[in-house]
């Protein structure tokens, strides 16, 4: 596309990339000492002459990407000059000549180091990629976290910085860098600590994969928002004429719930946005000595909880035990004017640091504690992905459950202290103490009684695990254990007990073959594995060993030309040719790379998905499968961010065609008050009225109360929301929402 080219001030643009850098500079300006400024400069311009002919999808020139992430470096996260300098260079070594030791020549080897971690990572998942080599990478990305933490926090500013400028993206492009951010790179900054760009990571992993539903949140929020002004001045004021008087210097502020988690409650809690009574918090900062923090913020809560009274079960000390990402505060929930709850965050300057910049805030605060709680966890994380066992793709997962996961805290008997997730459990406690103790465990006591390794612990239990000798780990732990470390453990373990019963397996064959004068040999081993279809001569004599596979079928085979066959003459029973998975998705994706769904129908075999039951209308992508074709799933379905995160390139855009006289199901939930007659006046509307199928209808009553799962057969979204408006005005019902599974 020439045409544009003209168009382009090249001197306006060199005047805002000046403006930009002298901007950046002055974001480094808490951090920067004697030569900094130098080393900055010479690191731009080599960033400015590597990207100088190259321009971003928005046309705007490709230098204002490195120059945007430094900046995010220096000021969002805090960082100082060598970060700020790794972030100008992070594309540099990828887009140019300049290789590795000319960097470390020019910047030193810290640096060299830094950026040769984020080239490696530079592709963590990359379109048109295997999955198992994208979370192999993702790996590697977190074995440069455990060598340098500054190699995730510039590629966690790098991400932000292409989320801000995602418009300009393909809508298929925005989806998967959308889905992949929420699935690992928003809980990673969590987990380092990073709250201000976790929640505005998430904010836009939303906006891209859910528009319509954010776009409704943020309308509402703004509609709302001069009335929770007026309300938070009311809340405020009596609360800052105190600390004045007691001589304790504060900052108020009230922040909105973020758009993310005000939808996850919408979503978890089953409500509307209505009826959520904490849209806002409000955030109390003190500025107090170090020493003082601890009282002074309990002090604040006297003074708050004198005005309004608290709600007991909703006070979070997160003061006196920290959590394990480091974030400190004390939260409490309390009754406001105007019969509204609010929930109220009481912190110090220091903490509130902590909260927003995370890790990197604790460089600046060196005796903090919660250095030790990072570099725990960073071990943990290595001492995983040493394990050459581990499938990548299994470990991204548990490595992701663990990333979010709430804490609790127990003790072992001398009452040293154990962060664990929410819902671990004693064989998780015992593997947290040491692999070999998790291994022999059989069991625990918890506060001295006796519990079994599956049992849930709380926050403050006190555990004594117990062991025998003879214990192995078992299949069934893995559904025991919610931590990633316990998980890979036990397969690890399980698999070098499997690996052992197969050398039996080996034995008892090779003998076998010797009575038959068949040849022990890699090519006749192989035969029979094809023969009874398994994937490995492992899973062969594994299954010998344990008598799925009697040997006595072998009766049946014998050696002729030093090659084994059956006695029908032949070794494999013609099987289909299964096509690798790469044919399959080239064939799908053919010409062209939209699929249209209700044409060809006989050319392609594609299936609704039933975990989210797409309509036509809905937002849909196509997931290649390896047995059932292609899979069309919602955008929004439950499963879309993990398939659009570790398979992109088994996904294919997806559009509805015109749909005639096709009918698909979709389910509807339905709550209200029990009225005399009101399921008779639902069913009556649904089948008389708009000629709709019911396939299943069900309601629950509960004092005066009830909620309905109808199960209905319609054409497109158009048809289920017209439905759905008509349900909303019968007498009696209150909410009327759609649900994703038929479950």
């Amino acid at each position: 596309m020439q045409e544009q080219q003209p168009v382009i001030d090249l001197e306006a643009e060199k005047k805002e990339i000046l403006n930009r850098y002298k901007a950046l500079l002055k974001a480094c300006k808490r951090t920067l000492e004697k030569g900094d400024k130098l080393l900055i400069r010479k690191a731009f311009d080599i960033s400015l002459e590597a990207h100088k002919d190259m321009r971003r999808k928005s046309g705007e020139p490709y230098i204002y990407h490195p120059i945007a992430v430094a900046h995010i470096c220096a000021e969002e996260i805090g960082l100082g000059t060598t970060s700020v300098v790794c972030a100008l260079l992070h594309d540099v070594v990828e887009d140019t000549d300049l290789t590795l030791e000319d960097i470390e020549g020019l910047f030193g080897e810290k640096v060299a180091k830094i950026i040769d971690g984020l080239t490696k990572i530079s592709g963590v998942f990359d379109q048109g990629q295997g999955t198992s080599i994208q979370a192999e990478n993702f790996r590697k990305m977190l074995l440069t976290l455990s060598e340098d933490v500054r190699v995730i926090l510039i590629k966690l500013a790098d991400r932000l910085h292409n989320m801000r400028t995602l418009d300009s993206m393909k809508r298929d492009k925005q989806l998967k860098i959308a889905s992949e951010t929420l699935y690992l790179y928003a809980p990673l900054a969590h987990r380092l600590g990073l709250n201000a760009i976790k929640t505005e990571l998430e904010d836009l992993g939303l906006k891209y994969t859910e528009p319509e539903t954010y776009n409704e949140i943020q309308q509402k929020l703004q509609e709302g928002e001069a009335d929770r002004k007026k309300f938070i001045a009311k809340f405020i004021e009596p609360i800052k004429e105190i600390l004045n008087e007691q001589g304790l210097k504060a900052k108020i502020i009230g922040r909105p719930k973020s758009i993310y988690s005000i939808n996850n409650k919408i979503k978890t809690k089953g409500v509307t946005f209505e009826e959520i009574f904490d849209l806002f918090a409000i955030r109390i900062i003190i500025d107090t000595t170090q020493e003082k923090e601890k009282a002074d913020c309990w002090r604040v809560y006297s003074i708050v909880t004198d005005f309004y009274h608290p709600s007991p079960e909703r006070l979070r000390d997160w003061i006196s035990t920290p959590k394990a990402n480091g974030y400190e505060s004390l939260h409490t929930t309390v009754m406001g004017p105007e019969g509204k709850w609010v929930e109220v965050q009481i912190r110090t300057v220091r903490m509130d640091e902590l909260a927003e910049k995370g890790y990197a805030a604790h460089w600046k605060y060196k005796d903090s504690a919660n250095e030790n709680q990072l570099d725990d966890w960073i071990r943990k994380i290595r001492e995983i992905l040493e394990n050459p066992q581990e499938n990548a793709l299994e470990f991204l997962d548990d490595f992701k459950l663990n990333l979010f996961a709430d804490e609790i805290f127990a003790f072992t008997p001398k009452g040293e202290m154990k962060t664990l997730p929410v819902n671990a459990t004693a064989l998780d406690f015992a593997f947290d103490i040491h692999t070999k103790v998790g291994e022999k465990c059989i069991g625990a006591k918890v506060n001295h009684k006796l519990v079994p390794l599956s049992y849930k612990l709380k926050s403050g239990d006190q555990v004594e695990v117990l062991t025998s000798s003879k214990q192995t780990p078992k299949e069934d732990w893995l559904g025991y254990v919610v931590t990633a470390r316990a998980k890979a453990k036990i397969k690890n373990a399980l698999k070098e007990e499997r690996k052992r019963i197969a050398d039996d397996g080996r034995e008892m064959l090779e003998r076998k073959f010797n009575h038959l004068k068949i040849d022990f040999t890699v090519q006749n081993i192989n035969e029979l594995a094809n023969y009874f279809k398994l994937p490995s001569s492992q899973e062969l004599f594994y299954r010998i060993a344990v008598g799925n596979i009697d040997l006595k079928h072998l009766k049946d085979f014998r050696q002729e030309h030093g090659k084994i066959v059956h006695k029908s003459g032949e070794i494999s029973k013609k099987t289909e040719h299964h096509k690798s998975l790469e044919q399959i998705v080239s064939e799908t994706r053919g010409k062209s790379d939209m699929l249209v769904i209700g044409e060809n129908l006989q050319k392609i075999d594609y299936k609704l998905s039933p975990c989210c039951n797409p309509i036509p209308g809905d937002d849909v992508f196509g997931f290649i499968t390896i047995n059932e074709g292609i899979k069309i799933h919602r955008v929004n379905c439950p499963n879309a961010l993990q398939l659009l995160a570790n398979y992109a390139y088994r996904v294919v855009k997806a559009k509805w065609t015109n749909q005639e006289l096709i009918s698909f199901l979709a389910g509807i939930r339905i709550t209200g008050i029990d009225e005399l007659g009101l399921v008779n006046n639902i069913t009556k509307l649904i089948s008389n009225e708009l000629n709709v199928n019911m396939r299943s209808i069900s309601f629950d009553t509960n004092d005066g109360t009830f909620e309905g799962t109808i199960m209905v057969f319609v054409q497109d979204t158009n048809h289920l929301t017209e439905l759905m408006k008509k349900l909303k005005k019968v007498n009696g019902v209150l909410t009327v929402t759609r649900i994703d599974s038929n479950g």
